[in-house]
C-alpha cells in the first residue's frame, strides 16, 4: 500500500546484474522527489530550510559562550573545595547534549512515507473493466478512505502528489513536499518536520533548552548577588558592575517564556496523545481520541517505546528513471512538453516565426527502409530528392492565409509572415522545372 520511489536493488547481486545489463544505477537520496537536502552521501537528511539551523545553533551557542567567560570563570574560585568548577563543566555538558538532541532532530528522517510509483487501484477493480468511448468508468478513486483505530472509525485521506492514502495521523507538508508519519508540525528552526520518528528528540530538545536557560538564568543572579554581598553595595550598582550578566537575565528571561511555553504545550499534548497539528485542527474536540491510552501509557508511548526503522533506505542504488526524447509527429520532431514543434525542417514556436532547420535531413538519413524506398522510383533508379514547399508550406485558402489546422488558430499564418531562405526557394524552383510545373510564391498580405 505504500510502496514509494523506485524499488531499491538491495542485494549485491541485483546491482550487479542490473550494471552488466547497462542500466544505469543511482543512489535514492539523488533521485529523491521531495524538497529534502542531503548530507555525507544521504546519511543526513534536512529540510529545504537546513539554513536555519545555524542560527539556532548560534542563539544557543553564543549566550553559554558569554556566561563562561563572564560569569562562569569567576564563581569558580568563590566556592570551596574547587567544587565552582562544577559550574563550567554542567553548562558545558547541557550545551552539547543540547546541541547533539538538535542535530539528530534535524538529521534524520522524521518518518516519511515513500511516494508510490503508480495510483493504487480501486477496490473491486478486476483489471479487465472495458469503458466503451462516451461512457463513465465504474470504478474511481475514492478521496477518503475509512480505517477502524481501536473501534473508532477514522477517516484517511488521498494524496494526489504522493499518490497513496495517508495512514491516520498523516499529514502531507507542503514544505518538505513529502507525507510525514505521525506529522506534529514543519519547525523552522531545526529545519525539519516533526514527525514519528524524530518527535521525542525534539521534545528533549525543547526541554533541555529550557533547562539551560534556567541554568544561565540562575547562575547570573548568583553572581550579581555575590557581588553585593562582597562589595556590601546595592543591587543596582552591582548590576552596573557585571553587564554581561544583566544581557543574559534578559535574553534568557524572554527565551524561556518561548521555550518554556513550548515546552508545558508538549507536556499537554503527550499527556493527551495529540500532535499539534490535530490539535490546532480541533480534531478531538467534538469526538473522542482513538489513540489516547491514558496519561501514563501516553508518555511511555512516546519516551520509552522503541523507535520504528525508516521506511527509506536513501544510500540504496535505484535504477535512473529513462529520460523522456523528443517524439516523431506527423513527419517531424515534438518535444516533451510539447512546446517547440519541427514540422518538416520548420521550427514552428508559439509566437515566433518558423526558422529552416536541418532535423529533416537527418531525420531522412536515419530512417531505414522507408526512406530508401521514397529514394526510389519504379526502374529502382534513385531520384533526386528536394524540399517540397507544399509539404513544407500550408496550402493557402482565396483570402491568402495559410491554414495547417482549422481547429487551432495558432497555426494560422499570412502568407507573407513566413520567411523562406533563398535555398529553399531555389531548390523548390529546380524540383518544380523537373516536372514540367511551374511554382510560385505569391507574397500577399491582408
Amino acid at each position: 500500500m505504500y510502496s514509494g520511489q523506485p524499488l531499491p536493488l538491495e542485494t549485491p547481486d541485483a546491482a550487479a546484474g542490473a550494471a552488466a545489463s547497462g542500466v544505469a544505477l543511482i543512489r535514492t537520496y539523488k533521485a529523491w522527489k521531495g524538497s529534502n537536502i542531503f548530507l555525507l552521501g544521504g546519511r543526513l537528511i534536512f529540510g529545504p530550510d537546513v539554513r536555519s539551523l545555524f542560527l539556532t545553533v548560534f542563539l544557543i551557542a553564543a549566550p553559554v559562550a558569554i556566561f563562561c567567560i563572564f560569569v562562569a570563570r569567576k564563581l569558580m574560585d568563590d566556592f570551596p573545595h574547587h567544587s565552582g568548577i562544577s559550574i563550567m563543566v554542567i553548562v558545558v555538558a547541557l550545551t552539547l547534549f543540547d546541541l547533539i538532541l538538535l542535530m539528530v532532530t534535524s538529521g534524520r528522517d522524521p518518518g516519511i512515507i515513500p511516494r508510490n510509483t503508480h495510483p493504487p487501484e480501486p477496490e473491486g477493480y478486476d483489471g479487465n473493466t472495458e469503458v466503451q468511448p462516451g461512457q463513465t468508468p465504474p470504478l474511481r478513486l475514492p478521496r477518503t478512505k475509512d480505517v477502524v483505530v481501536n473501534g473508532i472509525v477514522v477517516r484517511t485521506k488521498y494524496c494526489d502528489t504522493c499518490m497513496l492514502y495517508r495512514p491516520p495521523r498523516c499529514s502531507h507538508c507542503s514544505i518538505c513536499n513529502n507525507c510525514v508519519e505521525k506529522f506534529d508540525h514543519h519547525c523552522p528552526w531545526v529545519g525539519q518536520c516533526i514527525g514519528l520518528r524524530n518527535y521525542r528528540f525534539f521534545f528533549m530538545f525543547v526541554f533541555s533548552t529550557t533547562l539551560l536557560c534556567l541554568y544561565v538564568h540562575g547562575f547570573c543572579w548568583v553572581y550579581i548577588v555575590r557581588i553585593m554581598n562582597g562589595e556590601r553595595t546595592s543591587i543596582w550598582k552591582a548590576m552596573a558592575k557585571t553587564p554581561a550578566s544583566i544581557a543574559l537575565v534578559i535574553y534568557t528571561f524572554i527565551s524561556v517564556w518561548f521555550v518554556g511555553g513550548l515546552t508545558v504545550f508538549h507536556l499537554y499534548l503527550i499527556s493527551t496523545n495529540q500532535s499539534t497539528y490535530e490539535n490546532f485542527r480541533y480534531r478531538y474536540d467534538r469526538r473522542t481520541n482513538p489513540f489516547d491510552k491514558g496519561v501514563i501509557k501516553n508518555f511511555m508511548e512516546v519516551l520509552c517505546t522503541g523507535i520504528s526503522p525508516s521506511k527509506n533506505n536513501f544510500r540504496a542504488k535505484v535504477q535512473k528513471e529513462p529520460t523522456i526524447l523528443p517524439r516523431t509527429v506527423v513527419g517531424g520532431f515534438a518535444s516533451p512538453m510539447g512546446k517547440e514543434l519541427n514540422y518538416m525542417g520548420m521550427a514552428v514556436h508559439s509566437g515566433r516565426k518558423p526558422i529552416w532547420d536541418g532535423s529533416v535531413r537527418e531525420a531522412d538519413d536515419s530512417d531505414g527502409s522507408l526512406a530508401n524506398n521514397d529514394r526510389q522510383d519504379k526502374d529502382g533508379v534513385s531520384a533526386d530528392i528536394s524540399p517540397d514547399l507544399s509539404r513544407i508550406i500550408p496550402p493557402e485558402d482565396t483570402e491568402g492565409r495559410s491554414i495547417m489546422n482549422p481547429r487551432h488558430s495558432s497555426w494560422e499564418r499570412r502568407s507573407g509572415d513566413w520567411d523562406i531562405s533563398p535555398e529553399v526557394a531555389r531548390e523548390s524552383k529546380q524540383f518544380s522545372g523537373r516536372n514540367g510545373t511551374q511554382q510560385s510564391w505569391t507574397d500577399s498580405k491582408v
